[in-house]
């Protein structure tokens, strides 16, 4: 088992946050040119596959309810996220993104070149492993 201070695992623990650190600038530059900021991005590329709950969203973003309140206000000011009840259980609302919710978070997605850029130099069965090896670690 390789310890935390080995050579080797400090320079992956290096590396993996020099990662995370170009895709979160370029997340926000890219959530900037959308008038948004970056947990707005975040919530509505979330909103944008599947309606959810605002519970759900604060558990998957690790954020308090509160917050996601807030920037769920503001999105569906701009007409980008709606409040709708939930068909299951009509206590429950769901925020949906709206078609042009949906179109901004396509758009937002289209324009990160950082994380296709150097996965697409990977041939598949090294994006797989990678994949795999990524999926091991969160757990």
């Amino acid at each position: 088992m390789a310890s935390s201070t080995d050579p080797l695992t400090l320079e992956v623990v290096e590396l993996i946050g020099s990662v995370v650190a170009r895709y979160h600038d370029e997340y926000e530059h890219a959530a900037a040119n959308h008038q948004l900021t970056g947990a707005q991005a975040r919530v509505l590329g979330l909103l944008a596959r599947d309606p959810m709950p605002m519970r759900h969203i604060a558990q998957k973003l690790k954020c308090e309810p509160s917050n996601v309140t807030g920037i769920i206000d503001r999105l569906e000011g701009r007409g980008l996220v709606e409040r709708r009840p939930d068909p299951a259980d009509r206590r429950v609302k769901l925020a949906a993104a709206t078609e042009e919710g949906a179109r901004t978070a396509t758009l937002l997605r289209e324009s990160l070149d950082f994380a296709r850029e150097p996965l697409a130099a990977l041939t598949t069965e090294e994006r797989t492993t990678l994949r795999d090896l990524l999926q091991r670690m969160v757990g």
